[in-house]
Parts: C-alpha cells; sequence; structure tokens
C-alpha cells in the first residue's frame, strides 16, 4: 500500500471538492414556451368532443358490403340528403353505411320512412348502452 505525504493528503480532498464545487445535476428553472393557437386548438377540440355524442343516438343502416360499393353508396346518399350525416364503418368482413345521428326514436323513425323510398334494406341501429 502506498501511504501519501502530509502535502497529497491536503491537496487530493482539496481538488476534488474543487471540481465536485461546480458541478450541477440540472437547473430546477424551467420555461415552456408554446404557440398562441396551441390554447385555441384545444379550446376547439373541447367543444367538439363534447357536442359529440355517439352512443346515444339513433341511427339508420342503408348499406352492408364491399368497400367500392359503400363509398359509391354514401356519395350518392349525400348527394340526396344533404342535411343527414353518414359515415362508413368496417365490421369484419363487410363495410356499412349508417346515417344520422337522431336522439329520438321517433325522429329516427321518420326520417327511415324517407330513406326507405330510395333505398332497400335500411334498418334503424339502437344507440348501444
Amino acid at each position: 500500500m502506498r501511504i501519501l505525504t502530509p502535502s497529497k493528503k491536503i491537496l487530493l480532498p482539496l481538488a476534488a471538492f474543487a471540481i465536485s464545487y461546480n458541478i450541477h445535476a440540472q437547473d430546477q428553472n424551467i420555461t415552456l414556451s408554446q404557440d398562441p393557437k396551441f390554447e385555441q386548438l384545444l379550446s376547439n377540440k373541447r367543444k367538439i368532443n363534447t357536442s359529440i355524442s355517439t352512443n346515444d343516438t339513433y341511427k339508420i343502416q342503408i348499406f352492408s358490403g364491399k368497400s367500392e360499393d359503400a363509398k359509391k353508396t354514401l356519395s350518392n346518399f349525400k348527394r340526396e340528403f344533404n342535411t343527414i350525416d353518414g359515415t362508413i364503418i368496417f365490421n369484419t368482413p363487410n363495410y356499412k353505411v349508417v346515417v344520422g345521428n337522431f336522439k329520438t326514436r321517433i325522429e329516427a323513425e321518420r326520417n327511415l320512412e324517407e330513406i326507405k323510398k330510395h333505398y332497400k334494406n335500411v334498418f334503424l341501429v339502437k344507440p348501444s348502452k
């Protein structure tokens, strides 16, 4: 074992202290800068999400089949009934075209009768709870 001289006994801890004195793990002050439009977009998204209610509305299914036929059916439907929303849902193995977001069954049945005049095999889809 090597024995340190008295000058090295003092010098070594003093050097270690001097080196470690200026070491900082992390700065605790964090500055966050974001685009002001971000808050506006976030509030718009919150408004949209609260207005969308998918589970408590009646819908009408007007088609079930292949993808291309579903796209054609939805396109034709939107031309004929431009006030009613429609979408395509994939449910293995078929694509389904469902339309409307009717809050009451009566409203859905009224629209169902009108849609039946233009499409066959149309039926009401109850809300899932």
